[in-house]
């Protein structure tokens, strides 16, 4: 917590609050549970996993995330409630509340933490049992509590129903351009996108910043589905290293990684001749094969909530980033018109796009707002 306490509350390391559980914890692949069917939830770091044929646990715990958890995200939750019989594996700590604290005001807490200090890790952030014991817990009486508990889940009701209403928002969104696309793709046969190449998919190279080397694009360059070629540094090589990096007119390139689900995998491309200027490690280039399918519809629809639900399922995360490579690229399935139709689609539906992409900036910035505001009660309710 960042903000002061009032005097009248006591501050507490979480180890005298609760009765840690992790000892009872007991991990379950994904096969072992299909081989146990059941009606018991099965719980892992952020929440259900799946459901399994009997319970470890009966009754109400906080379950704390231990890894796997966006800690240092304040938007992201990292602890839950969970009541009846439950089993929990050994990806989220198991807190029995004592007689000091309602588990809800402790649940929000938790949420509200900054776990800065606490949570450590290189590729995975992970939260020791060593750690939630130090975490200091602020707490006002009992009643206290209680009544904080109960105006902030009013408020937090009703920005939930806020943000089903932008879900649903956001889904209406899809569902038009999926009306679209399809009308305008007709009965059009899929292929793979590797069979659709010139050449194979490439991965760029990382090249540090230097003064006059050979220029490369950021990764800021793919904008709106189109390669701004000013959005480059001066990279530590020569024309000769760079050679087999260039960029050519029409080239696709694809987003490796993103912090955010519904930017990896987005697609731009090379609209006109290129000056000299090599592709950095952070894009793969899609060289299409302009006999088969054109740069412009490929990305259009590459873009599309048609491919973009296949780039999503197969995207994993990492650290919090969603990355994608040549291997899940190369299997996407495109439905491909001929060309004569790929250049009128593209056409009728630039307009259309415009007011899809307003409206999902719209959609988009009312949920940052609506995170910030549910950080924002918790904080002030909590301090």
């Amino acid at each position: 917590m960042t903000h002061a306490i009032p005097v009248h509350w006591t501050v507490s390391p979480l180890s005298e609050m609760v009765e840690i559980l992790d000892s009872r914890r007991v991990p379950v692949n994904a096969r072992e549970r299909a081989a146990r069917p059941g009606n018991v939830p099965y719980y892992g770091a952020t929440g259900l996993v799946g459901m399994i044929d009997r319970a470890l646990f009966n009754e109400d715990l906080v379950l704390l995330g231990e890894d796997g958890v966006s800690f240092f995200d304040p938007h992201k939750p990292k602890a839950y409630r969970i009541s009846g019989p439950s089993w929990v594996n050994n990806h989220a700590h198991v807190l029995r509340v004592g007689q000091h604290l309602d588990w809800r005001y402790l649940e929000h807490y938790l949420n509200a933490f900054d776990y800065r200090g606490y949570a450590n890790g290189t590729t995975r952030l992970k939260l020791t049992q060593g750690a939630i014991r130090r975490i200091p817990v602020a707490y006002p009486s009992l009643p206290e509590q209680r009544r904080i508990v109960e105006i902030l889940e009013v408020h937090l009701s009703k920005l939930d129903a806020g943000m089903n209403h932008l879900s649903a928002a956001e889904a209406r969104l899809d569902a038009v351009e999926s009306a679209y696309v399809s009308a305008e793709i007709g009965m059009a046969q899929n292929a793979r996108l590797e069979d659709l190449l010139a050449e194979p998919l490439r991965s760029g190279r990382s090249v540090p910043t230097a003064e006059g080397g050979f220029p490369v694009l950021r990764l800021t360059a793919m904008h709106n589905g189109i390669i701004n070629l000013s959005e480059r540094k001066s990279g530590l090589w020569s024309r000769f290293e760079a050679e087999s990096f260039l960029v050519n007119a029409g080239d696709v390139f694809v987003s490796r990684g993103n912090g955010s689900l519904r930017l990896v995998g987005r697609a731009a491309y090379v609209d006109g001749e290129p000056y000299p200027i090599a592709f950095p490690d952070t894009m793969i280039r899609v060289r299409p094969n302009r006999a088969l399918i054109r740069p412009d519809f490929l990305v259009f629809l590459w873009n599309s909530r048609v491919v973009r639900r296949q780039i999503e399922r197969l995207a994993r995360t990492t650290a919090g980033i969603y990355k994608v490579n040549q291997g899940d690229l190369r299997s996407i399935q495109l439905p491909v018109p001929s060309l004569q139709q790929q250049a009128s689609c593209v056409a009728r539906m630039a307009e259309l796009n415009e007011r899809l992409e307003a409206g999902q900036r719209s959609v988009e910035m009312a949920s940052v707002r609506a995170g910030s505001l549910r950080r924002s009660l918790l904080t002030a309710a909590l301090s």
